[in-house]
């Protein structure tokens, strides 16, 4: 499944290195892409959606 999510406070790449680093921890073969421009993420993840949201949060990029 492919979520993708907007995460405000995404402004560079060690935002996304945080980001990708939590949600490796929720599903080791999860694919993240991320645009820091548009403040987005694209996942690709067998894990569920609140999964990977409650991820982000627990790392301080809670997603709209």
């Amino acid at each position: 499944m492919t979520l993708q999510l907007t995460i405000p406070k995404l402004a560079c790449s060690a935002c996304v290195n945080t980001i990708n680093t939590a949600i490796q921890k929720v599903d080791a073969a999860a694919t993240v892409k991320a645009d820091t421009k548009t403040k987005t993420i694209s996942v690709e993840t067998q894990a569920s959606e609140t999964a990977i949201k409650e991820a982000l949060a627990s790392v301080g990029y809670p997603s709209i």
